[in-house]
């Protein structure tokens, strides 16, 4: 075999390796995007899914709050927020915002009638339960009163920050010491959040959210928009779906029956 012919082999021997070297570089791309890409499109129809039931147990809770002061549902999402949320801004300015109270929103006068506790209910309601552990510091005092009952001097452990009631007191004979300590402490809070009209609305259509009242105007359902398979194109072989995201009717919600 020449020299030439020889070279050819060899050169269409290394065009082949290179190739093939491709090709399984390709094939393990292709793998990796196959595993991964699905993983991050369910993960994004899951997110989806929780935010559109969130807004509509949000928008629930609004419509009971609205009744509770205007003593009637509403089929309107929009202005249902911006009530509630007007009536709750207004009891953080005033605590006496109680009782029947006359309101101008939106170039509409209408009356309320506000119920004591409104406020609490509502930041339990939008919030979110936490606990935090806090590190309380202290001062522990020991003092010696004389005690009448007893006819003698007695020995009392008090908080430090007491400590002025009970050295103005006439039986306070003395005291003996002060030992600081600390303690863990587990509290447990709300955090808040003010609903906003953003939660009407499905995050995936941007089509506000079905509200009918029903039961001569004792119930209200709330049911997502989405009335056919919602399907986009993600990265040409792959495809995100939305379908209906369920109701929430007269407090039942449809997700915690799956």
């Amino acid at each position: 075999m020449s020299n030439k012919t020889n070279n050819y082999f060899q050169k269409n021997k290394k065009l082949f390796s290179d190739l093939l070297e491709l090709g399984i570089v390709v094939a393990f791309l292709f793998m990796i995007v196959c595993i991964y890409v699905p993983r991050a499109i369910w993960d994004e129809e899951e997110f989806y899914q929780n935010k559109s039931h969130f807004n509509m147990e949000n928008l629930f809770d609004a419509q009971n709050f609205y009744k509770s002061i205007t003593g009637e549902y509403s089929t309107d999402g929009w202005w249902t927020f911006d009530v509630v949320n007007s009536v709750r801004d207004s009891l953080t300015g005033d605590s006496t915002y109680l009782g029947v109270q006359s309101i101008t929103l939106n170039n509409r006068t209408f009356e309320v009638n506000v119920p004591k506790g409104y406020d609490i209910e509502f930041d339990t309601t939008f919030g979110f339960p936490m606990s935090r552990r806090d590190t309380i510091f202290d001062t522990t005092a020991t003092i010696v009163m004389f005690s009448e009952e007893l006819s003698r001097n007695d020995t009392s452990y008090i908080q430090k920050r007491l400590l002025a009631n009970f050295t103005s007191d006439s039986n306070f004979v003395k005291l003996v010491e002060e030992v600081p300590s600390q303690r863990v402490e587990v509290v447990n809070y709300y955090d808040t959040y003010m609903p906003d009209s953003s939660m009407n609305i499905c995050p995936v259509t941007n089509i506000p959210y079905d509200i009918s009242i029903k039961d001569d105007g004792n119930s209200i359902r709330v049911d997502s928009p989405i009335k056919e398979t919602v399907v986009r194109r993600r990265f040409t072989l792959f495809s995100f779906k939305a379908n209906n995201h369920g109701y929430i009717n007269d407090g039942t919600k449809s997700w915690d029956r799956q």
